[in-house]
C-alpha cells in the first residue's frame, strides 16, 4: 500500500519562503557589520601615533572624523537590524 505524502499547506510554504528571505537579509547584515567595522579606524593611534607624531593636517582629520562618524552610525543601524532579525527568526520561526 502506498503512503500518500501530504503537501504543506500554502501558509506553511509562505512561511518557509519568508524564513529564507529573513535569513538571507540577516546574513547580508552580518557581512555588512564585519566590513564596516574593519573600515573604521581605531579611537587612539597607540604606539604608532606616539612615534610618528601628529603629522596629520587639520583638513585630513575632519575628513576622517566625518567618515568615521558615518561608519559608526551605519554600524549602529545595521547592528540593530541584525538583532531584530535574530529575534524574529528565533521567536517567529522556532516557537
Amino acid at each position: 500500500m502506498k503512503v500518500r505524502r501530504r503537501e504543506p499547506r500554502f501558509f506553511l510554504k509562505g512561511m518557509i519562503e519568508l524564513q529564507l528571505a529573513v535569513t538571507i537579509v540577516q546574513l547580508i547584515s552580518c557581512v555588512a557589520i564585519v566590513v564596516i567595522v574593519l573600515f573604521q579606524s581605531g579611537k587612539s593611534a597607540g604606539l604608532s601615533g606616539a612615534i610618528g607624531g601628529g603629522s596629520d593636517s587639520y583638513l585630513l582629520k575632519n575628513k576622517s572624523k566625518s567618515l568615521d562618524s558615518k561608519l559608526a552610525k551605519a554600524t549602529k543601524w545595521i547592528a540593530a537590524v541584525f538583532v531584530i532579525l535574530t529575534l524574529v527568526l528565533n521567536f517567529e520561526f522556532h516557537a
